[in-house]
């Protein structure tokens, strides 16, 4: 743990006690980045930056307020905190707002997450260049003459946090963050200028793919649209492209989230227990992953983390309910949101099922859309290509799939092998039948 900002946490939380707060949470955050883009071959864009913050909750005569600041000198520190502590009293009363039991503070994990890239310092300038230059020529050697324009960038961050409670918290995160890509605009037939990307992001810069093979995966996914048109109105079986999945998924969960249940607007609020999508479809929450974007040994309240499952086999199990939210429904808490997100893979390569599916889409993108977590309602134009007999027969633009998320994860067929490893949510590809794809 950082033994500077441990001590200044500590000084806060006595700061803001000897200025009348009942309790208080205090969390001071400490990141560096990088940031760095080219186009046309040239630097576009170079930020590197450093800052810190101290942000604290504040409960007082049963009201609460969360208030932050850059300026961690301790004379300005203590006026800021008194201060706050004086305008919390202002407020409206929230029975409510509490810090949580401690008893959800035990149980925490004992183990090394693998967040950390321990050679973060020696990615020197030099190495950040080169790795953007080698992305963006990757993509204008595969772009060849359609070529409009690339752009290439990376970022890396190293960050940590300590966070303590009144009531007995403690609580430290370092972590790593490398991500890379690019952006290619290519001419085509007439005015279409079709937009394509690719990128990687991992707690560990070894684990992301090659320069060359990032910027090249940028051009080709960005070629394959060419000629994109639309098709007539037709009842297809879809494939959803693994890295895409969390665009559908996203619409699911935001209706497992307590506020949405407490606000009422959530189409999942007595579901619980029930089957709500194909017994093919299984969502574990896990924050224990080892190497992952959203691990953590414990989450915003404070709670020891714990591995979940969402749904199992169709059947809705759990929500996602914070302390605050748990005290206004009457439940029991668990966590306040995701971690990793991770949908058990299945047997198959997205190869293998498309020869078995015959004629049917391979969703690359989503354009637009929307999604209601109070109906369960969605709408989202999509981007991909249509197969036939397994193989890509043309590529389709300008169309749109809709329904109802009650209706439509239940027409989940088969999860393919290949979950994404450069995200928080890891899912595999996911095959649906008998969708309605809306055309011409």
């Amino acid at each position: 743990m950082n033994q500077e900002m441990h001590e200044l946490a500590q000084w806060s939380l006595r700061t803001v006690k000897d200025a009348g707060a009942d309790d208080c949470r205090v969390s001071i955050r400490s990141e560096r980045f990088v940031e760095i883009t080219y186009r046309q071959r040239k630097p576009e864009n170079i930020k590197e930056a450093s800052q810190r913050g101290l942000e604290v909750d504040i409960y007082a005569q049963g009201r609460y307020s969360s208030q932050s600041t850059s300026d961690l000198r301790k004379d300005a520190l203590r006026d800021f905190l008194s201060g706050a502590v004086t305008a919390t009293k202002l407020l409206a009363e929230d029975p409510y707002r509490t810090l949580p039991d401690p008893k959800y503070y035990e149980g925490r994990a004992q183990l090394d997450l693998g967040i950390r890239d321990a050679g973060y310092e020696t990615f020197s300038p030099n190495d950040r260049h080169a790795l953007v230059k080698a992305v963006e020529e990757a993509c204008l050697d595969k772009g060849g003459p359609k070529v409009i324009s690339v752009m290439a960038g990376q970022y890396d961050s190293r960050s940590e946090a300590v966070v303590l409670t009144s009531n007995g918290f403690e609580g430290y995160r370092e972590s790593t963050i490398f991500g890379a890509g690019a952006e290619v605009t290519l001419q085509d037939e007439g005015d279409r200028r079709p937009n394509g990307s690719y990128s990687a992001v991992s707690v560990k810069r070894s684990a992301l793919p090659a320069p060359h093979e990032i910027g090249s995966l940028a051009a080709t996914r960005t070629l394959e649209m060419l000629g994109a048109r639309k098709i007539k109105t037709e009842t297809l079986p879809i494939i959803i492209e693994n890295q895409n999945v969390p665009r559908v998924l996203g619409g699911l969960l935001s209706a497992m989230s307590g506020r949405s249940i407490q606000q009422k607007q959530s189409f999942l609020a007595d579901k619980k227990g029930q089957k709500i999508a194909s017994e093919r479809l299984t969502v574990i929450d896990d924050p224990l992953l080892v190497g992952g974007l959203g691990s953590r040994l414990f989450d915003g309240d404070g709670f020891a983390a714990r591995k979940r499952t969402l749904i199992e086999s169709g059947i809705l199990k759990d929500f996602f309910v914070d302390w605050y939210y748990s005290r206004k429904l009457g439940w029991e808490p668990t966590t306040g949101g995701s971690s990793n997100l991770v949908i058990p893979p299945g047997t198959r390569s997205v190869a293998h099922i498309m020869k078995d599916l015959g004629r049917g889409i391979l969703i690359t993108g989503f354009i637009g859309g929307n999604s209601n977590s109070t109906t369960g309602d969605s709408s989202v134009g999509i981007i991909g290509r249509l197969f036939e007999k397994g193989e890509p027969v043309q590529a389709i633009a300008e169309m749109n799939i809709a329904g109802n998320h009650l209706e439509f994860w239940k027409k989940l067929a088969e999860v393919a092998n290949d979950p994404w490893p450069y995200s928080s949510v890891r899912t595999p590809s996911l095959v649906f039948t008998d969708v309605v794809v809306s055309g011409v």
